[in-house]
């Protein structure tokens, strides 16, 4: 069975798209052999990176995904990225339902 919030990802990804949203997905979820994970962190892998980035012009949006349920935490590491992506003075949402996506999304076309 798929996971929820994955579900509910990959449904925000295709709607973002499809509404001319450039977004991009980054996979800090998935499972790396040891020696993959010790090459991606060298590269760059950033623990606690949001699940995707939204580009808009001149404006970086970071938005964490949960799952659908309500039940969905940010790790500690979420947060601290979260914070330091706030101090940076860049935007950060968690959507955990589609009032939230489409209050953003209306948001991005009345500006």
């Amino acid at each position: 069975m798929i996971h929820a919030e994955s579900q509910f990802q990959r449904a925000v990804v295709k709607y973002l798209r499809i509404m001319k949203i450039f977004c991009f997905s980054v996979p800090n979820g998935v499972k790396l052999k040891i020696t993959q994970a010790k090459l991606a962190k060298a590269e760059g892998l950033y623990s606690g990176c949001s699940d995707l980035i939204v580009l808009l012009p001149k404006r970086a949006v970071f938005v964490e995904i949960k799952n659908p349920n309500g039940k969905g935490r940010q790790s500690d590491s979420q947060k601290e990225f979260e914070q330091k992506v706030k101090s940076l003075g860049f935007e950060y949402y968690i959507w955990d339902n589609w009032k939230q996506v489409d209050e953003f999304v209306e948001k991005i076309k009345n500006t």
